[in-house]
C-alpha cells in the first residue's frame, strides 16, 4: 500500500513538472514575441509593420545617409539610396520613410518606374526629437530591405515657434536638370518650391496653433506617363526640396506638379533633350 501511494506520488510530480515546463516554455515564447523586445527599429513601429506584414526584410543594400547631430530639426538633410543587388529585370520600385517619434511617423514614400530606376533620393525632414529615421525600399518583384540610423536633435523641428513670415504656398517652383542627356543614363533632376508645409503642431507668435497645411504629391510625367511619384508628409521641411533621378529613352516634354492638401497645384515643364 505504502509503495502504491509512492508510485503515484511520483507520477503527480512527474506530470506536474511536465506541465510547468510547457508553460514556461510557452510564456518564454510568448515574451520573445513582444513588440517591445523586437530588435530592429522597424519590428517597433507600426507604421512599419503594417507595411513589411510577414515578410522579413533584407539589412544589406540599402543605406540612409544623415547627419548624426543636427542643431536644428526643423531642415535635417537626408539621402536614401539602394546599392544591393536584385535580380535582372527587377528594380526598386517603392521607397518609405518614417521618423519614429514623430508625432506622425510617416515622412515620405517615393514610387519609381524603370524611367526613374537610379535608387536615390534626397530630401529635407522635420524631426522632433532624437530619434530612429527607418527607410523600407520595396523591388518591383517584391524583395524588401531596410535600414535605420539615429539621429541627435538639439531643437524640435516639429513644434518648435513658428518665426518670421511664412512662403506663399506653391510660389515659384524650381527644377534643374542635368544637361548633356543620354538616352538610358540616369540624369540628376532637383526640384525646389516655396511653401510653409504646417505641420497643425507649430504656434505662431500670438500662441494660436497655426493649421496643417501641406503639399501631399509631387509628380513627374514624360509625355503623359508618370515616371516619378512622391507622397509627403507633414515631417518634409517647409519648401520642400527633393533630389532624384529620371532615366529617359527618347526627347520629350516633362511635367512637374505639386499639389497640397487645400486642392491647390502648381505646374512646371521642362524639355528633355537627348543627345
Amino acid at each position: 500500500m505504502h509503495s502504491s501511494s509512492s508510485s503515484r506520488f511520483i507520477l503527480l510530480g512527474r506530470r506536474l513538472l511536465r506541465g510547468l515546463g510547457v508553460a514556461i516554455t510557452g510564456l518564454g515564447l510568448a515574451t520573445l514575441a513582444l513588440p517591445g523586445l523586437a530588435s530592429e527599429p522597424w519590428q517597433r513601429l507600426e507604421a512599419a509593420q503594417s507595411l513589411l506584414g510577414d515578410s522579413e526584410p533584407h539589412t544589406q543594400g540599402l543605406t540612409l545617409d544623415l547627419p548624426h547631430v543636427s542643431e536644428d530639426g526643423s531642415a535635417v538633410a537626408l539621402t536614401v539610396s539602394f546599392d544591393g543587388e536584385l535580380d535582372e529585370g527587377d528594380y526598386i520600385e517603392r521607397v518609405d520613410l518614417f521618423a519614429n517619434a514623430n508625432p506622425s511617423p510617416e515622412i515620405a514614400t517615393f514610387h519609381l518606374s524603370p524611367l526613374s530606376a537610379k535608387p536615390e533620393i534626397s530630401t529635407r525632414v522635420r524631426l522632433n526629437e532624437t530619434q530612429e529615421v527607418i527607410a523600407i525600399a520595396t523591388s518591383h518583384q517584391g524583395e524588401r530591405f531596410a535600414t535605420a540610423r539615429e539621429v541627435r536633435i538639439t531643437v524640435s523641428g516639429c513644434l518648435v515657434r513658428a518665426g518670421g513670415e511664412a512662403p506663399d504656398a506653391l510660389s515659384n517652383p524650381r527644377v534643374s536638370i542635368a544637361s548633356g542627356l543620354a538616352a538610358g543614363e540616369p540624369a540628376e533632376v532637383r526640384t525646389l518650391i516655396n511653401h510653409p508645409m504646417e505641420t497643425g503642431l507649430r504656434e505662431d507668435d500670438d500662441g494660436d496653433t497655426l493649421p496643417r497645411h501641406i503639399i501631399e504629391r509631387f509628380s513627374v510625367s514624360i509625355e503623359g506617363d508618370t515616371v516619378f511619384e512622391a507622397e509627403l508628409h507633414q515631417s518634409i521641411s517647409a519648401n520642400p526640396y527633393l533630389r532624384f533621378f529620371l532615366t529617359p529613352e527618347q526627347s520629350g516634354e516633362a511635367e512637374f506638379i505639386w499639389q497640397d492638401d487645400s486642392g491647390e497645384t502648381a505646374r512646371h515643364v521642362a524639355e528633355i533633350d537627348l543627345s
